[in-house]
């Protein structure tokens, strides 16, 4: 790994931060919407103890706009155009860095780890070890815990070409729990056909489970709905992991054919989602042919016409359909984010992986490097 991975990020102490509105940053960065050529350009948002957040605007040649800070290694936006060319934001978020802080931020945008999902009774054995994780959601542990990986400051850097910023945390032996000293890296490019990809890569001195995603909230109608629920959705899977009533793999896989968590087709998100208790929010095994990254599904929004596609290596994807949602979040420009507002589509392996015999391993030793890549590409239709 490379050289810079040895730094350590400060403690996380809340000192300050930024309440500059986006829609105010973007007209001091109107230069970044030059169309025909790639820009990257960043302006400080605000600080966490000592170390400052930034947030970095990548334009591609087509007008595509994303931003990210190095809180979280979040995604704060994402600006695709519609079927009449107006440019939207399809993410949720929050204006300012405040938003981000806040303890009821559920994961918007960010990279969580170090086990994204959630892990029985916030334990593990490895190596004949038991290990006691942070217990942060009934009694199991989510998302890495109290501290996950996206409530720390990561190191950021913009790398040649403009298109692309590499991110690295180290999270030292005994963070939440977890053994080993990992060393991470996430780079983001954004491409010339309106794709954003995500680059995951990690080593390890102890074995050490990993898990990592982006918890991204989709909306494709640039927040002119107020829910996902007429959104299209398809995933190529026959299975889901089985859960019990806290969302808990019980080791056991279900059929989803004709049922409602069949996706193989693309079907309006709303159309079954009363009979499914509580929502989505399950892991789908995912139809893969390869190693390499390739289409695993889709989300079409018939009235704007946007369309993305997600390609990923993983062996599932948790979809989630905002269930926790409630009306009491106040996000971009002042919304009010209600029950299904957006919906995460997660590239991940399976939950409680260390604790399933017949999932896949999640087990990474310190010969080996983690590797995984997930593609979420917009169109129009």
């Amino acid at each position: 790994m490379k050289k810079y991975f040895l730094l350590l990020v400060l403690p996380f102490i809340v000192v300050s931060c930024n309440n500059t509105p986006d829609k105010q940053i973007a007209e001091q960065k109107d230069t970044t919407l030059t169309k025909g050529r790639y820009a990257l350009t960043s302006t400080e948002w605000g600080s966490v103890g000592n170390d400052k957040v930034i947030q970095y605007t990548i334009t591609n040649p087509g007008g595509m706009l994303v931003k990210i800070i190095n809180y979280g290694a979040t995604v704060t936006n994402i600006l695709v155009p519609d079927k009449s060319g107006e440019r939207g934001d399809i993410v949720l978020g929050f204006d300012s860095l405040a938003g981000y802080l806040q303890a009821n931020n559920p994961y918007m945008g960010c990279i969580v780890g170090r086990y994204a999902n959630r892990i029985a009774n916030a334990k593990f054995t490895l190596d004949g070890k038991t290990y006691t994780l942070a217990a942060n959601n009934n009694g199991n542990s989510l998302h890495g815990g109290l501290k996950g990986f996206d409530k720390v400051v990561w190191l950021a850097k913009p790398l040649p070409g403009d298109s692309s910023i590499l991110f690295t945390y180290t999270s030292r032996d005994g963070e939440e729990g977890y053994p080993g000293d990992l060393q991470v890296e996430v780079i983001y490019t954004l491409g010339a056909n309106n794709e954003l990809k995500i680059e995951y890569t990690a080593q390890t001195n102890k074995p050490t489970p990993i898990n990592l995603t982006n918890h991204s909230y989709f909306n494709l109608s640039a927040g002119k709905d107020s829910t996902i629920l007429n959104h299209e959705l398809m995933l190529k899977s026959d299975l889901i992991t089985a859960v019990n009533d806290q969302l808990i793999p019980t080791g056991e896989f279900t059929e989803v054919k004709d049922g409602p968590m069949d996706f193989n087709q693309p079907k309006p998100i709303g159309r079954d989602i009363s009979q499914v208790k509580g929502g989505y929010d399950h892991n789908w095994v995912l139809k893969r042919e390869g190693i390499a990254a390739e289409l695993i599904g889709s989300l079409y929004h018939p009235s704007s016409g946007r369309f993305m596609e997600i390609y990923t290596t993983e062996p599932g994807i948790q979809f989630y359909s905002g269930n926790f949602l409630n009306g009491t979040l106040i996000g971009k420009n002042g919304k009010a984010y209600v029950k299904h507002a957006g919906l995460c589509l997660e590239t991940q392996h399976f939950p409680d992986s260390p604790n399933q015999k017949d999932f896949p391993s999640t087990i990474l030793k310190p010969d080996e490097l983690y590797k995984q890549t997930t593609i979420y590409k917009f169109s129009i239709r």
